[in-house]
């Protein structure tokens, strides 16, 4: 083991104070962002989700209350907004149980464009969903360079895919100021 060192003087512990002169600054104006909301029909909805990936489902609890989940998502070739799961995490027990889910879907940069997605939902499961897992990796990668392998990591992990079949969404939305105020 090793020696205890006596701590330092207090007085080596306190930091000098600095006096500073005030400085008087110019008001600054910041530019203001002015909130926006656009309308959009399905097929520029899917445009504008197809790029995104980060997003965050939003299920319920049987007790009514929201489950929120923050996840990785794409859009098949169906138009549906499909997220990788496994088969006993809440997400899955609650869409199983409602066969609803509202899917937020944000832009890479906090605070750009976003919009809400609500829809019929459900669960496929190995081995049906196999295909499906296929097409949520290319959804949002591209090709794997082993199909083969990718479809046995999915087997082995026990993957299930969520699958949200838009009913309803929000406009695209972001944020800043009222126009009243900016």
């Amino acid at each position: 083991m090793g020696t205890v060192s006596a701590q330092p003087p207090i007085s080596v512990l306190r930091t000098p104070t600095v006096l500073r002169t005030p400085t008087v600054r110019k008001e600054q104006t910041l530019a203001r962002t002015i909130a926006t909301t656009t309308k959009v029909d399905r097929d520029d909805l899917l445009e504008f989700i197809r790029p995104r990936h980060n997003m965050v489902l939003i299920t319920s609890r049987s007790d009514g209350s929201a489950q929120s989940s923050p996840v990785t998502g794409g859009v098949d070739a169906d138009g549906r907004i499909v997220i990788s799961s496994y088969p006993e995490r809440a997400k899955t027990a609650n869409v199983r149980r409602s066969a609803t889910a509202s899917v937020l879907v944000l832009s890479d940069k906090f605070g750009d464009a976003w919009v809400q997605i609500d829809g019929d939902a459900e669960v496929l499961d190995l081995p049906e969903g196999l295909d499906a897992l296929v097409d949520y990796f290319r959804a949002i990668s591209g090709e794997h360079p082993d199909w083969d392998e990718f479809r046995q990591a999915m087997i082995k992990q026990g993957k299930c895919l969520i699958r949200v079949t838009p009913t309803r969404w929000s406009p695209i939305a972001t944020g800043g100021f009222p126009a009243r105020i900016a």
